[in-house]
């Protein structure tokens, strides 16, 4: 019994403070919020705009800690009007998308870079955006990840199926009468304030992880894109759970070890999946759009 006991004191021990659990409380937020986008940014092909959107809201980021700002609201306003500006000029210019990406988010992650090269030593709150700092996590970053996620649920929750059927065929959609840009205007916007709220537990570098691999993930063991970020969620809040753990076991960065956890999750994914898997039991078939599809709007 007294070797019962060890171990699940050994095994709870991290969980007695408070620090901690306002932690995993963050990640697990993030983790559910993160999946359901990064579903669609998995889908669509867009882990770019992750990582180019997480770099952009640096400039807001500089920009507010030196105006003595909200640093969150200036992560949003850059990251929003970035995601906006390379929707308006790939449209109007004839640019392919990736293309406008490039030009655009390097101009706001340069902004940052010229903003802090002008403070006299190392700021460390605004590198704490940078790399994540979710042990630092207070009750307002907790209020605020926690509003502005139900916000971004519930409105992908409203225009599920006009998301959906945009993402997969915007000619047809189109065609259908559905606002084709208003939706690509809309979800980058919705993926860049699930970026601002990860941005304090993974920081800017490691945020992109978190909105891809749990999806990525997923789409190796399921195919419906709301079962997509249904499994991503789980994988998530296991990668936080297990993550924080052994970061606090080990003595390491948090947000590292649960991105490292995800991971290492997808690899055995990979390595395992029954319907992907190199090593799983049945090959892929070619597939036909309509089955890669994930069954058209549901």
């Amino acid at each position: 019994m007294s070797a019962i006991s060890d171990l699940a004191a050994y095994l709870t021990d991290p969980w007695a403070s408070e620090f901690m659990l306002r932690s995993l409380l963050a990640l697990v937020m993030v983790s559910v919020v993160c999946a359901v986008m990064g579903s669609f940014v998995v889908v669509k092909g867009m882990a770019f705009i992750g990582d180019a959107l997480a770099h952009a809201s640096f400039g807001g980021v500089a920009a507010a800690f030196v105006l003595g700002g909200n640093i969150y609201l200036g992560a949003a306003v850059a990251a929003i009007l970035t995601s906006l500006g390379i929707v308006f000029v790939s449209r109007r210019s004839g640019l392919r998308f990736d293309t406008a990406i490039g030009v655009l988010f390097v101009g706001a992650f340069a902004l940052g870079i010229l903003i802090v090269s002008r403070q006299e030593g190392y700021i460390v709150d605004l590198f704490s955006f940078v790399f994540g700092n979710v042990l630092g996590v207070g009750q307002s970053d907790l209020v605020l990840i926690a509003v502005v996620g139900a916000t971004v649920l519930v409105l992908v929750a409203v225009f599920y199926k006009e998301l959906l059927f945009t993402a997969y065929d915007p000619a047809m959609a189109a065609a259908a009468g559905l606002p084709v840009a208003a939706m690509q205007y809309g979800l980058l916007a919705l993926i860049a304030l699930t970026i601002v709220i990860s941005l304090k537990a993974v920081g800017i570098v490691l945020v992109v992880a978190m909105l891809v691999t749990p999806a990525a993930t997923a789409q190796l063991l399921v195919q419906r894109l709301h079962l997509i970020m249904a499994v991503g969620a789980g994988i998530g809040i296991l990668s936080s759970v297990v993550g924080l753990y052994l970061s606090y076991r080990a003595d390491v960065a948090a947000s590292a070890a649960v991105v490292l956890t995800a991971t290492v999750i997808f690899l055995m994914t990979f390595l395992l999946s029954p319907r992907r898997g190199i090593l799983g039991l049945r090959r892929p078939s070619i597939l036909t759009k309509a089955e890669e599809g994930y069954g058209g709007p549901r």
